[in-house]
């Protein structure tokens, strides 16, 4: 999992320098470190709390490759729009396809399962509970700052 954030990160940083040379803004760059941080502590607590399971619980593997699913068909979906940072860019429409006809935010659905999730295929319950509310709490205001932005940055279409 963290290498996959790793790569992740890096897909995430050639979108953004494309998107800042079409001319997106970023909003609400401070809580960026937070959510970096959260992600960080919940590997490591993962890890730790979970070392000494002796076998892997199935249904929380299932949930966890589901939301794998979820969260890339939301990655693709959103295309060069993706990135790990809420970047507005002005002159592009909204994504309507894939999990977003369904969805307003299905790669926060996915990570808010892989935070559950992962913790609970190794009986890291405590990490999972305590991930899952800070986590709730961060995207809760993530998607307000992502709101907010797009009302402030994005003309309304004249009828």
């Amino acid at each position: 999992m963290a290498t996959q954030r790793l790569a992740e990160l890096r897909l995430a940083k050639r979108n953004e320098a494309a998107l800042r040379a079409r001319g997106a803004v970023e909003a609400g760059a401070r809580h960026y470190p937070v959510i970096v941080a959260m992600h960080t502590a919940w590997l490591a607590s993962t890890l730790l709390e979970g070392r000494r399971a002796t076998r892997l619980r199935w249904p929380p593997l299932v949930v966890l490759v589901a939301a794998q699913a979820l969260r890339y068909s939301a990655i693709r979906s959103l295309g060069l729009q993706w990135t790990t940072r809420v970047l507005v860019d002005p002159s592009a429409a909204p994504v309507t396809t894939g999990p977003y006809r369904y969805l307003d935010h299905p790669n926060y659905v996915a990570v808010a399962a892989e935070i559950a999730s992962l913790p609970l295929v190794f009986g890291a319950w405590r990490t999972a509970a305590a991930f899952s509310a800070a986590n709730a709490v961060a995207l809760r205001h993530r998607i307000e700052v992502e709101s907010a932005a797009r009302r402030e940055l994005v003309p309304i279409p004249a009828s």
